[in-house]
């Protein structure tokens, strides 16, 4: 009798045949990984964000972002909260209402310096008493956190902080007034038709006032409620202040919503006053250009390389 069991011999996989999918079965019954899988799940662990590394990221994106607003801040834009209605109704500011936010323009005095009918923001000489009351920081703390406030324009200036137009420039003789009431520069009278409540004649005449060197003589639009240049012409600087104290231009009213929009610099003098105001304003576009032709050419350059 034969003794071959039906069926015949066990099989043998031979060495160099790839074993069935379920050979590949680890002893516990789990999958083993191809090279490819194996490779993703590392990749993956590697891009997978450690635990705590935003939390030690977090000072230095603050630190960065400090920095980058006190560059802002000094050389470019800075908000600024509207203190006092000396302004109105250009600019409000008058008890009980909201007070306006808007941003001021340091860019177009790198290029000249301000000119009549501009709105400016500027540092008061000591000789000025302020329009507003503020309480400065009993500490660093505080000092940070009112720092970054006036830095966005929703917490008071400082109280050295003023915001005016520029009436007269340096060289020029300012005087008030003429038959009609009207101030005069070099004898020619102004035309602004922002004034807000006016005082009378004999309250608002001044004897004139031929500005010095380097100085700028200023006025509130709300004539009767703004200690401005008039105010202050038994000082030192018959009532000028200096074009280096000048913060920057007020050029938009950000808040309320209600009241966004630009602020115009009206020429109040003339043609000529309006022909210098054309030069300044094209002078930074004149150099906004110069350094982007090059760019432009750069990139043109590499694409037909």
């Amino acid at each position: 009798m034969s003794n071959d069991r039906p069926g015949g011999p066990a099989e043998v996989v031979p060495e160099d045949r790839e074993p069935s999918e379920g050979a590949r079965s680890t002893r516990d019954g789990a999958a083993a990984s191809t090279p490819a899988e194996g490779a993703r799940r590392g990749r993956r662990r590697a891009h997978r964000p450690k635990k705590g590394s935003l939390l030690r990221e977090l000072p230095v994106l603050l630190l960065v972002a400090f920095v980058l607003a006190l560059i802002v801040k000094t050389f470019f834009v800075q908000a600024f909260f509207i203190p006092s209605g000396s302004m109105e109704q250009t600019l409000h500011g008058c008890p009980g209402c909201t007070g306006d936010r808007v941003l001021v323009n340091k860019i177009p005095y790198w290029f000249g310096e301000p000119e009549p009918g501009d709105i400016v923001v500027f540092k008061g000489p000591d000789t000025w008493t302020p329009e507003v009351t503020v309480d400065e920081p009993s500490n660093w703390f505080t000092g940070a956190l009112l720092w970054l406030g006036r830095t966005v324009g929703v917490a008071p200036p400082s109280e050295d902080d003023f915001v005016k137009r520029v009436i007269a420039t340096e060289g020029q003789t300012v005087q008030c007034c003429d038959a009609e009431g009207r101030v005069t520069v070099d004898g020619e009278p102004l035309d602004e038709p922002y004034i807000f409540e006016n005082t009378p004649i004999e309250q608002r005449a001044f004897d004139a006032v031929t500005v010095p060197e380097g100085r700028l003589w200023v006025m509130g639009d709300h004539r009767s409620a703004s200690a401005d240049s008039k105010q202050h012409m038994g000082d030192r600087y018959a009532g000028t202040i200096a074009v280096d104290d000048v913060i920057g231009k007020a050029a938009l009213i950000v808040w309320p919503i209600s009241r966004f929009g630009t602020l115009d610099s009206p020429d109040i003098q003339g043609v000529e006053a309006a022909a210098a105001g054309v030069v300044g304003s094209v002078a930074p576009l004149a150099i906004g250009l110069a350094g982007a032709v090059p760019v432009a050419l750069w990139r043109r350059e590499r694409r037909t390389g």
